[in-house]
């Protein structure tokens, strides 16, 4: 499957999805058609999530800033572990909330986008990164749409799959780090889905009613792809940018 069909056939998928949860009303606020998108049991399947042991021994994770997974986020700085987020498209790079230096009274808050922006401390540059954090434990990532193997679709804009390309750049991350997602469902299909080069497969899917484990979890992107990263995308982030420059420096 070419390029051009790989993005037609996920955009049929995603449409699919998010008119199914619009039919069965197993959607939240706010509606989900190009979103990763709230659902109904958002709160059980964070729950799920966060009994797993990796989860457990977890004391750096990285969580997406979406609608569902924000109980995920309330639960990691309840548990007092260190919460890693990224800013909306990666404008800002990201944000590091360390629940020792927020009052208690404001986790919930502090686990809302809003609230991470006025609480999290930002972390534009990978210096900044790299001076605050020696390795991130666990990673959770909001999905749209995933099956049994591992892949998975994300709204179609490709920030999770820089997010980990970035992290695994700077050495923050190992290759096969667990990375796990909170979705509804209707929304674990049966079906091999279209994936491309740099798209992160995951091993743990949450839902309200069940745990799934991925027994045979494709392989992962080495890094950042360079040569599939349109120029307007690194000048819109500036940590893309920073790493491109880095990298041309040191060839």
């Amino acid at each position: 499957m070419n390029a051009g069909r790989v993005r037609e056939e996920k955009e049929r998928i995603r449409r699919m999805i998010w008119d199914r949860m619009v039919e069965l009303r197993v959607w939240l606020p706010p509606p989900p058609h190009g979103r990763i998108p709230n659902f109904k049991g958002a709160v059980d399947a964070a729950r799920r999530l966060t009994s797993l042991p990796e989860w457990r021994s977890a004391k750096i994770v990285k969580v997406n800033p979406d609608s569902p997974q924000r109980w995920v986020r309330l639960a990691a700085l309840k548990e007092g572990k260190t919460l890693l987020m990224p800013t909306p498209r990666l404008r800002n790079g990201f944000l590091l909330l360390d629940p020792a230096s927020i009052p208690s009274g404001m986790y919930r808050e502090a686990s809302t986008i809003k609230g991470a922006f006025k609480v999290g401390e930002p972390m534009p540059r990978a210096r900044d990164l790299l001076e605050r954090i020696d390795r991130i434990d666990f990673i959770v990532e909001g999905s749209v749409a995933v099956n049994r193997w591992g892949e998975r679709l994300g709204k179609g804009e490709g920030y999770g799959e820089l997010e980990y390309a970035i992290l695994l750049e700077l050495g923050l991350i190992d290759p096969d780090i667990k990375i796990a997602t909170s979705v509804h469902d209707i929304q674990v299909l049966d079906q091999r889905l279209p994936q491309d080069p740099y798209d992160v497969p995951i091993d743990i899917i949450a839902t309200p009613n069940r745990l799934v484990v991925v027994k045979e979890r494709p392989s992962r992107p080495p890094g950042i792809l360079w040569n599939l990263l349109p120029e307007e995308k690194i000048r819109e982030i500036p940590l893309l940018k920073e790493l491109k420059e880095s990298r041309i420096s040191r060839s």
